[in-house]
């Protein structure tokens, strides 16, 4: 018993003695030696300079970048040897719910890409986006293209792309059979129905995600030529039922019903209606700019123009197409890394990393000093000088009412009268009237 005893309280001293050399006689401050940094050290926003690697997510929705930006991560990785950067890529259909779930709970995003419109203004409202204003790459922008990104006289995020939202051509097609884009809603008829008649699908339109939300913009810009009617709507000033947007509905209807889309387009996505152009079966894609890019990668012997549908009479046009400005990069009010995220986002900021960018994706970037060396590019660029409007349907700041009039174009291809379709719509938007 006395030889336990004494074992016993020898292993409690010998204990005690080691606890207090690794304290080095101070228990309330951590070890100072220890090479396991403490969780405010690991977590803190300008720890890139003191730690051995920080590493950072970035997300997006454009799969079709991969190659691009894995490239320039590695080359932005080799200039910052203490940032790592992991890129994860979500359908665009379900990006918002994706990104949105994640940037909430910090398990990604530290730097991520966003659409303009409603689903800025739900991150925005979401608190997620870090506050851009006082960078200093933002002079690396174009002043008056990355409004987009601003609220309340903050810049919040930066609009990457500058892109084309209208139906993108087939020129040799439009050659052979003597066709240039018309300038009236009767010529427009006239030119499908010659395309049609020649065993073309006049126009590939994907109607199961983004055709809507995107042939609309032009079918609509000269319908009612008012900037800031979605905003009317959007607080009971205006509603849907009213004669322009029935008119816009009536459109896509006789455009269905005379066949000028390819049969099912409400089950088309949109990489299957690029396919159908691609082949050259399809004379018109109702998408825009940012896929010049993807079909000629599949037709390497395309050559592609755009043009926008003019649904009034050659006189009474005011606007020639839709620009946006989108693909809007920002750092998460969440990142413990904002330090890091920032960096990576001035990086592609400079002239040199967005030229890149931009020739191989076929976009055209909102950044100063880039050079475009390919004829898609280019075709492109010369819009810049044309009468194009800022794209209506971003301009929804409300999810449910953008939902709303989306469907209400699906519903009237469906085969639903027009005027019961904006009815349709009109009701959601009355449930969803901005105070």
């Amino acid at each position: 018993m006395k030889k336990w005893f004494s074992a016993t309280v020898f292993m409690i001293a010998l204990a005690m003695f080691v606890t207090g050399c690794g304290n080095n006689g101070n228990s309330s401050k951590p070890n100072e030696n220890s090479s396991a940094p403490s969780k405010s050290a690991s977590e803190s926003p300008k720890s890139v300079d003191n730690e051995k690697e920080v590493q950072i997510s970035f997300i997006h929705w454009r799969g079709e970048d991969t190659k691009v930006f894995n490239e320039l991560i590695a080359k932005f990785e080799g200039e910052n040897p203490k940032i790592k950067v992991e890129m994860s890529i979500f359908p665009s259909e379900q990006y918002l719910a994706n990104a949105q779930a994640k940037l909430i709970d910090g398990t990604a995003g530290d730097v991520f890409a966003s659409y303009p419109g409603a689903q800025f203004e739900t991150m925005f409202k979401a608190g997620l986006y870090a506050d851009l204003s006082d960078v200093g790459f933002k002079s690396k922008y174009t002043e008056n293209l990355i409004k987009a990104g601003q609220k309340d006289g903050k810049q919040y995020a930066f609009p990457y792309q500058l892109v084309y939202n209208q139906p993108i051509y087939n020129k040799a097609i439009f050659e052979k059979l003597n066709l240039t884009p018309p300038k009236d809603w009767e010529g427009f008829l006239a030119l499908c129905e010659t395309l049609k008649s020649n065993g073309y699908v006049p126009i590939a339109f994907p109607g199961a995600d983004i055709g809507p939300g995107q042939f609309m913009n032009s079918m609509m810009m000269n319908n009612n030529t008012d900037e800031e009617i979605w905003a009317k709507v959007e607080t009971g000033q205006a509603k849907v039922t009213d004669e322009w947007f029935v008119k816009t509905l009536s459109q896509f209807k006789e455009l269905n019903d005379k066949g000028y889309f390819q049969k099912d387009s409400l089950g088309t996505s949109k990489d299957i209606a690029g396919s159908l152009f691609a082949q050259e079966k399809a004379a018109m894609l109702a998408t825009g700019s940012y896929m010049l890019a993807s079909n000629l990668a599949l037709n390497p012997e395309l050559k592609q123009g755009l043009l926008a549908p003019i649904t009034v009479a050659a006189d009474q046009a005011v606007y020639e197409g839709i620009h946006t400005t989108t693909f809007l990069l920002g750092v998460s009010a969440r990142s413990s890394k904002k330090d890091a995220a920032k960096k990576f986002v001035e990086f592609l900021s400079q002239a040199e990393n967005a030229e890149k960018y931009a020739n191989e994706t076929g976009q055209l970037v909102t950044v100063n000093g880039v050079n475009y060396s390919t004829s898609e590019l280019q075709e492109t660029v010369s819009w810049t000088s044309k009468k194009t409007r800022f794209h209506p349907r971003y301009l929804i700041s409300v999810a449910a009412i953008e939902k709303a009039v989306t469907s209400s174009i699906q519903e009237v291809i469906g085969g639903v009268d027009p005027v019961k379709a904006a009815e349709n719509a009109q009701k959601i938007i009355d449930q969803n009237l901005k105070k």
